[in-house]
């Protein structure tokens, strides 16, 4: 019975690795995009989610993701540009990944034909992704899957790398609930919104890889991450969430004008 125990464990622990910015952080981006939302965009997100909020739904698609019927969608949460590749040139995943993803659900939102159902489902699967294209090792090596392969020392704690930006590194900027982080942090001026926002998803998705490059030179194999560590990224940390709920705001304020 003891060794099952330990198996579940290790299982949980292997699908909590591969989550972007853990529960928090996507609660985070979530509530700063309600917040952004015109009153008629809002007004018709909600209907279409059946009355529940964005927030709600942050992070149904890492669960639905390992449920038969949206297994299809695992490769979606992330883009592997590996060492020595750019992002022009690196090969892309047969099943999707997540800025093809997010460019076809635009698409088919944006359509309008699809039936309400399949509106809930686009929306939610939307809301994720967005999240997940703002965390840094979501845009990782395939060599390493996304710096689950790299270990690292967190406060004399073993770990590996995406772990640690998922949610310890959250956790460690701000212990807040996700509605103090927005109010935190949710403070850009409107030319700076502006400028979040310009540009589309490859652009975006361009400038997390650049992220995650200096990342990875800051973080190799071994590394024993502590205060220093965690002081130097907590910035990163706030601007991607702050950049994910804005542009998720500015995605959906497009799609219900």
């Amino acid at each position: 019975m003891k060794r099952n125990y330990l198996f579940l464990f290790a299982a949980l622990c292997t699908t909590l690795g591969a989550w972007a910015w853990g529960q928090k952080g996507h609660d985070v981006t979530a509530y700063i995009a309600e917040q952004h939302l015109t009153p008629e965009a809002k007004a018709k997100v909600i209907a279409a989610l059946d009355g529940h909020s964005l927030v709600y739904y942050a992070n149904w698609l890492d669960n639905a993701s390992n449920t038969p019927e949206y297994r299809y969608t695992k490769t979606w949460h992330y883009k592997n540009v590996d060492e020595g590749e750019t992002y022009e040139n690196a090969p892309l995943a047969k099943t999707g990944d997540v800025v093809v993803a997010l460019g076809e659900i635009m698409s088919k939102l944006k359509n309008g034909n699809l039936s309400h159902d399949d509106e809930n489902v686009a929306l939610r699967m939307l809301i994720h992704l967005v999240g997940d294209l703002h965390q840094p090792l979501h845009m990782g090596h395939r060599s390493d899957l996304g710096g689950n392969k790299v270990n690292i020392m967190s406060f004399n704690r073993h770990t590996n790398l995406h772990s640690y930006w998922d949610s310890e590194l959250v956790e460690f900027v701000h212990k807040w609930s996700y509605s103090e982080w927005q109010f935190q942090i949710d403070r850009a001026s409107a030319e700076e919104e502006a400028q979040i926002v310009s540009g589309d998803i490859d652009a975006w998705a361009k400038e997390c890889v650049a992220i995650t490059a200096g990342v990875y030179a800051d973080t190799p194999e071994g590394t024993k991450v502590s205060y220093d560590y965690g002081a130097k990224y907590a910035p990163v940390v706030e601007q991607q969430l702050l950049k994910g709920g804005l542009r998720l705001a500015h995605l959906l304020n497009s799609i219900y004008r």
